[in-house]
């Protein structure tokens, strides 16, 4: 989500067989840091990422022939932090730490209501920060932009008998300020899904979207931010896929919610 280099994503609209056409790209920045797997892949923890080269400069280990063996899908599951509120349609209560961040991004996304434009302005006006300028009102233009391709009125709620839930299967989280981590860059892997009043799926899904946000620590929480300064230093992963020894180099990371 941010300056946009327009890319287009499918949403089917369960109910109404309209294909909807939207710019659902995010903006990030550069990594120094990488927030994720490490050697025994231990959930919720940071370190360094490693190039996918590392272990051809010397003689391998067992442990470095595992790391460049080890995929998402292998590697435990970073667990998210359970939220310790909620308000103004978002979850609240994230710690200043790596997982924190991370934690905030994913309820971000999958609470987001990306096609609703009244609430997403309530959400996005509680979890931008007050530097990220225009930020909030383009976000809106874009939700409103997205009704419009699906033949709603520009403005209102998602149409009536139709809910939507995304999920968050993988992130891909760096740090651009060392290891004080107080601005971070989390790439996620999503899947979204439409069900009718009935019940009925989507028969159309989207599955296996990418987006990233960019938070800083900032009045004691995460808040979503697009400064330039930190935009033109923006960082894009090689494409997730959960047995995919290159994707786990690359610093993705399956996610789990707290119980």
């Amino acid at each position: 989500m941010s300056d946009r280099k327009t890319r287009k994503a499918r949403i089917t609209l369960a109910g109404l067989g309209i294909l909807v056409v939207g710019a659902l790209v995010g903006a990030g920045v550069a990594a120094v840091t990488v927030f994720g797997g490490s050697e025994d892949s231990r959930p919720g923890t940071a370190s360094p990422s490693r190039p996918a080269s590392a272990a051809a400069a010397g003689p391998s280990s067992p442990s470095q022939s595992r790391q460049a063996e080890m995929t998402p899908d292998q590697a435990r599951k970073l667990v998210l932090e359970k939220p310790t509120g909620q308000a103004d349609g978002l979850s609240t209560g994230f710690s200043e730490g790596p997982v924190g961040a991370i934690s905030a991004a994913v309820h971000f996304w999958e609470e987001y209501a990306f096609l609703d434009d009244r609430k997403a302005r309530q959400q996005l006006e509680a979890i931008v920060s007050p530097d990220a300028g225009r930020y909030v009102d383009e976000q809106v233009s874009e939700v409103r932009t997205l009704r419009e391709n699906a033949g709603l009125p520009p403005s209102g709620g998602t149409p009536a008998g139709i809910t939507f839930s995304t999920t968050v299967n993988a992130v891909r989280a760096t740090s651009l300020t060392g290891t004080e981590g107080k601005v971070v860059q989390v790439w996620m892997d999503y899947d979204r899904y439409a069900t009718q009043a009935d019940g009925s799926p989507d028969d159309d899904p989207l599955k296996g979207e990418a987006t990233d946000l960019l938070l800083k620590w900032q009045d004691n929480s995460w808040k979503i931010t697009n400064e330039p300064g930190y935009r033109e230093k923006r960082s894009f992963p090689r494409a997730y896929f959960p047995d995919s020894n290159v994707s786990w180099a690359d610093g993705w990371q399956q996610v789990r919610h707290a119980g």
